[in-house]
């Protein structure tokens, strides 16, 4: 399969004051593959930001190199390519809304570029649509919930037409409301539009339906696998002071007090179906 993101022995070093440098990446190696959902997971200061950041050339390798559909972020002339491929979606979506009107915001990264105005209106219904959003159009982003806001920065990036999308907690300062609206977003521009998703989360139970999780530690991959391989192992990922899905959770517990249920239970229907059994 194609790789959409390769990173190769990166290293990030940032200076914390004149003499002391702090390295916040330590030779990490990960490729995405197109198409993939992969979520990546650890607990603040485990570098899973700085390396969503490498991968559309917002900070650039200490030592090391990031390929992002072939081109290198350190080629400054690749930059622009390099931004059209990999969107980026941050954690506060006030932070990320410019303008007055919905429709108007969608189509700011357009209009920077220079599209013909009847393709921005294409692209524009296009990616609201896609989201969900398209009868809020013509309203102000104000007017919204922070789910619907974070579903237009989404479609903002979507108009852009990249073929990966980095999100970086994207749903950190949601309600549940708000974060299931936006997982649903970004489950469906994966399956039925075949955008490769990056996601960098918190919540566990987000990684449950990615194609591959990541685990994170000090600048470090420490574990790598599908969903039911990396949860099903719960002392390891509470040795590094991770929560697992609440359901993988109850099915620990229960192992525990000696009851003969799987070990790899991530969803509540697992859960039901293993019981009745």
């Amino acid at each position: 399969m194609e790789k959409m993101i390769e990173i190769i022995d990166l290293v990030y070093e940032y200076r914390k004051n004149e003499e002391e440098k702090v390295k916040a990446l330590n030779e990490v190696s990960l490729n995405v593959k197109k198409g993939e959902f992969l979520a990546v997971i650890g607990h603040n200061g485990s570098g899973k930001s700085t390396m969503a950041k490498h991968m559309n050339a917002l900070l650039l390798p200490s030592g090391g190199k990031v390929y992002v559909h072939g081109l290198d972020t350190l080629d400054e002339s690749s930059l622009w390519n390099i931004r059209q491929s990999a969107g980026m979606v941050f954690q506060n979506p006030d932070n990320q809304i410019v303008a007055t009107i919905v429709e108007e915001d969608v189509a700011f990264g357009l209009e920077n570029l220079g599209v013909d105005p009847k393709e921005i209106r294409k692209r524009v219904k296009e990616a609201l649509e896609a989201v969900g959003m398209i009868e809020f159009s013509k309203k102000g982003p104000h007017l919204l919930s922070g789910g619907q806001k974070q579903r237009i920065a989404i479609a903002g990036v979507i108009a852009m037409k990249p073929e990966c999308i980095i999100l970086d907690e994207p749903t950190a300062m949601l309600d549940p409301v708000g974060r299931k609206e936006v997982m649903d977003t970004v489950k469906k521009l994966n399956k039925e539009e075949g955008i490769t998703i990056v996601h960098i989360t918190h919540f566990m139970d987000e990684a449950v339906d990615a194609d591959r999780v990541v685990v994170m530690e000090e600048g470090n991959v420490v574990l790598e696998g599908k969903p039911k391989e990396v949860f099903s192992q719960v002392e390891v990922l509470k040795d590094l002071g991770l929560d697992v899905p609440q359901v993988t959770e109850l099915a620990y517990r229960l192992r525990k007090e000696g009851i003969n249920i799987k070990e790899d239970i991530l969803t509540v229907d697992e859960m039901v179906k293993c019981l009745c059994q």
